[in-house]
């Protein structure tokens, strides 16, 4: 998927009319069969977002989280972030969602003054969450505290490339000259070619549009027909396949930091959700998203196993 992040997993909207809450449901917890020992009854919530992986994996946790202390949780998850912002979903039909830090506050910034509007995000971490905080409020959301791990866009070559070239990092490719493949809307873009060749000095040849983490991306580059390929800083499959991110050192990507967006009015009703999904945003970091999601992609684990395992191992369902 490209979406680029500024977008990043913001697609335009195909069917926001094949709505109603018909949201392509993904599955609910129930509450009928709770072995979490919590006898509460919370009510209920409804939890919805995107259905790539790492989505579903969060997802996953919240429905896990909130089913263990008490909430009578369904999750339904759809294919853009439009359809579950279309107007009555979220919020309203919609509780919660999982949410990137910069990609909802671009989101929101675009929804409020048009889809030219300068983007608010920025790798700063606490200018980006409060600009995204106002834009929020604005539309009765309140943004939760964001975790440690962040999921950006990042950029990856060979091992092998990577040490015949003393490459470290992004800033190891000044001057060098690269055909980079990556998503068909990266020419020019800051946080893509745009900002490798203006801040890193990196003379990209040539920008192969084959898609943001994609086979074809991959392949162009372990083949060598591309020296650079575009994924995610979370891309659990790159170690397998003798691939390895070069860390963005000079920040041309914004904050893009995992958080729990939450219906204000559905909060002030269950405060209590805040302190739930805080606890999973405290422990939450990059390198366990990476592992996380080579789990469902390498070893084709399902999200709500890994999920389930993830929190149990950090004692967040006792």
């Amino acid at each position: 998927m490209h979406v680029s992040r500024t977008s990043h997993r913001l697609v335009a909207a195909a069917a926001v009319a094949t709505l109603a809450l018909g949201l392509a449901g993904c599955g609910s917890s129930g509450g009928d069969d709770d072995d979490s020992g919590s006898s509460a009854d919370k009510g209920s919530v409804t939890i919805s977002g995107q259905d790539f992986s790492e989505a579903a994996l969060m997802a996953a946790m919240y429905d896990e989280l909130l089913d263990h202390a008490g909430y009578d949780v369904t999750v339904k998850l759809v294919k853009t972030r439009d359809v579950y912002m279309a107007k009555g979903q979220f919020p309203g039909a919609v509780d919660i969602v999982p949410e990137y830090l910069g990609g909802i506050a671009d989101y929101l910034n675009t929804q409020a003054k048009g889809s030219n509007a300068e983007p608010v995000s920025s790798p700063d971490v606490d200018a980006t969450l409060k600009a995204a905080q106002k834009l929020a409020a604005a539309k009765g959301i309140t943004l939760l505290t964001p975790s440690k791990a962040t999921d950006a866009n990042a950029f990856f070559v060979t091992k092998k490339y990577a040490q015949a070239n003393n490459l470290t990092d992004l800033s190891s490719l000044k001057g060098k000259s690269v055909v980079l493949a990556a998503a068909p809307d990266c020419k020019g873009r800051t946080d893509c070619a745009g900002g490798l060749e203006k801040t890193y000095g990196i003379d990209i040849s040539k920008v192969l549009g084959l898609g943001y983490a994609t086979d074809q991306t991959y392949q162009s580059v372990i083949k060598g027909e591309s020296q650079l390929g575009e994924t995610s800083t979370t891309d659990g499959s790159l170690d397998s396949q003798g691939l390895q991110l070069l860390p963005d050192d000079k920040s041309i990507q914004p904050a893009q930091n995992l958080l729990p967006a939450v219906s204000s009015s559905f909060l002030a009703k269950h405060p209590d959700v805040k302190t739930i999904l805080d606890k999973l945003s405290a422990v939450l970091t990059t390198d366990d998203l990476v592992t996380m999601n080579g789990e469902m992609g390498n070893e084709r684990k399902k999200p709500d196993d890994v999920a389930e395992a993830y929190l149990e191992s950090k004692g967040l369902l006792d």
